[in-house]
Parts: C-alpha cells; structure tokens; sequence
C-alpha cells in the first residue's frame, strides 16, 4: 500500500515587495513644537480666545447702552435748544450731522478723525486690557498645574523635551495669546465703527465722510498687528518670572511670584540700598519690581521712554506720533529692554531645568 503522503503547504517564496511599508520616522521638531502650541491653545481656549471676545462684546454692549441713554435723554431737550459751532449754530433736537460737517473745513476734519482714532484705539484696548491678566495667570499656573495634578509624569513618558515643552509655553503667552487678541481688537473696532455709522445716519449723516474718511480704521489695525513683536520683546521679563516661580513652588505660586518682588523692594527701600549705585529706591520698584510684574500689560514700555518719546506740543501731532510704527518700535532702543530680553530668557532657562526634576505634586 502505498503511504499517503500529506503535502503541505507551499510556502510562499520571499520576494521583493516594492510598496512594502517603510519604518515610521521620527516626527521633525517643528511639526512637535506645533503639536505643543495647539495642546496649549486646547486647553486654554477660554483665556486666549473668548475672554478677549468676551471683553469686546462687553465694550459695545456698554456703548449701545450708554447710546441708547442718550438718545433717550436726547428726547427731553426744549425744541429751541441750540448749539454754537464756528460758522452757525444748530438746533440739539434733531440734530443734523450732515449740517456739521458741510461746515467744517479740512483742518477740523483731520482733528475729527484724529479723535476718532483715540476713540478706535481706546476700543481695541479692552481684549487687550484681558489679555494682561490671560497672560499672567497662565504662566503663573501653567507648570505649576502639571505638578499639581501630576500630568507631568504622563508628558515627561512622551519624547518631548523640557525645552520644547517650556518654550511653547512661553510662544504662546507672548505670540500666540496677543494674537487672538488682536483678531478680537479688530472684531471690537468695526464693531465699534458699524454702532456709531449707524448713529450718525439716524441723524442725518454721511458715515463715508464723517467717520470712515477722516478716521484711519485699517492704519490702527496694522499699528496693533505690526506692534506684536515689541509685546512680545517686552513681556519677555514676567513671562521667564512667573514661568520659573510656577516650575519651582511647591505651592501657592501667586504669593510666591507677588511677594518676593514686593519684599525686595520694601527691603531696598527701607535700607536705601540703591544710594550705592547713587540711584533712587523709586529706580528699584520701577526697573525692577514692575518689569518682573507688569510687562505683560500692554503699552507699558511707554512708562519708561520719558524724555527719548520726544512727542511734539500740538495735539494732533502728538496724537499721530504716538499712533506710529516709529514711537512702537523705539522700544527696541530703550537699554530697558534689552535687559529685559536677557533677564527673561535667563529665568526661562532657569523654568527648563527645574522642570526636568520638580515633579512632585
């Protein structure tokens, strides 16, 4: 009898396969880096995003508010009621505004819009205004908290270095933050431009010649865009503070980060130590206290120009150099900031390596 024989099956020969997957690479630092910056956004979507909204939609609800009294107030004036300008006078009820401005020469016009870009910047000021307090408290918080809730083990378990990790933090407060703050500013700003456009054609104006015209809506908006990179520059100082005040506390980093600055300046203070380097105690709290505190406020750098700002005495041309790329920028001829630039990235430095070894919680 023959034996059966099982014949099993032929393996497949070893080929070359020409689509065969290829080993996974290792991620490029930048595409790491911006992984980190979206996680920070993520988790702090509602300072950097909607608190500068929030704090627009406050400014022009307050505005149609403050509008919409007087108008009503408006409604009780005596129909004989008149106002003096140059060149006439006008009935107050029912103002004309077009009336107004037929009448005003070149020169008023310019100091119309002049004024009307104080009243632009000063509505773009109030995402920016939030945005000082954003910046503080997520840098005050931002290594702290990974400590505290013990999230740091799970990020350190991932390739992502100490370095990358806290420098992320610190583009985000000083690029990433301003900027949604500024998208927020210009919501605030035309916002602001539709309510009063809106007001002045209720009384008979021409909003094309009375606001758009003289104002300088888009000169602003680049003024505020274009001014990112001294922010950024200047806030270096507290950013470094409080990131290193949140990487070593072991608790309460607020007292920490207030206290030692306000400590060191009563202590300079009440001994006049700064009569050694023939200074004021006031250059202490100024040069250091603040810079350690407030540099994250915004158009705070024009507290330390002094005499350099070099304004002129009219006010229109005071207005309009202060409103210039020119007077944002000298900033970066002030030895404040430079010194600024290195204290902050020292501490910064000093954030990175507590970081690699406080991870208690």
């Amino acid at each position: 009898m023959n034996a059966i024989v099982e014949n099993p099956i032929p393996e497949r020969p070893e080929r070359d396969v020409p689509h065969q997957r290829a080993a996974v690479a290792a991620p490029h630092s930048t595409h790491v880096f911006k992984l980190l910056l979206k996680r920070e956004f993520w988790e702090h979507k509602g300072g950097f995003l909607w608190a500068p909204m929030v704090a627009g939609a406050i400014f022009l609800l307050l505005s149609l508010m403050g509008i919409g009294v007087g108008e009503m107030a408006a409604k009780n004036i005596p129909e004989h009621a008149t106002v003096n300008v140059d060149g006439g006078s006008f009935k107050v009820a029912g103002l004309n505004l077009g009336q107004i401005t037929d009448k005003m020469s070149p020169d008023e016009l310019r100091e119309l819009g002049s004024g009307l870009d104080i009243a632009l910047v000063m509505a773009s000021s109030w995402p920016f205004i939030v945005l000082a307090f954003v910046v503080f408290f997520y840098c005050l918080g931002s290594l702290y908290d990974d400590r505290k809730d013990r999230s740091v083990l799970f990020w350190k378990s991932l390739p992502l270095s100490d370095t990358s990790t806290v420098l992320s933090k610190v583009a985000s407060a000083t690029l990433v933050a301003p900027t949604l703050a500024l998208i927020a500013a210009i919501a605030t700003l035309f916002g602001f431009m539709l309510i009063i456009s809106a007001i002045t054609m209720l009384h008979g104006g021409n909003p094309a010649t009375l606001l758009w015209g003289p104002a300088s809506p888009l000169k602003i908006i680049a003024l505020l865009a274009l001014s990112l990179p001294v922010y950024a520059a200047w806030a270096l100082p507290t950013v470094g503070w409080l990131l290193l005040c949140s990487s070593w506390a072991r608790s309460k980093p607020f007292l920490w980060a207030i206290m030692i600055p306000l400590f060191a300046g009563i202590f300079v203070s009440w001994f006049d130590l700064m009569q050694a380097f023939n200074l004021e105690s006031s250059w202490f709290w100024k040069h250091v206290v603040g810079r350690l505190l407030l540099s994250t406020v915004p158009g705070s750098d024009l507290l330390y120009r002094g005499e350099n700002l070099q304004l002129g005495d009219d006010g229109l041309e005071h207005i309009n150099q202060l409103l210039s790329l020119r007077t944002a920028y000298g900033a970066f001829a002030l030895p404040e900031m430079w010194a600024g630039i290195v204290a902050g990235a020292a501490m910064v430095f000093g954030a990175i390596r507590l970081r690699r070894w406080r991870d208690e919680g």
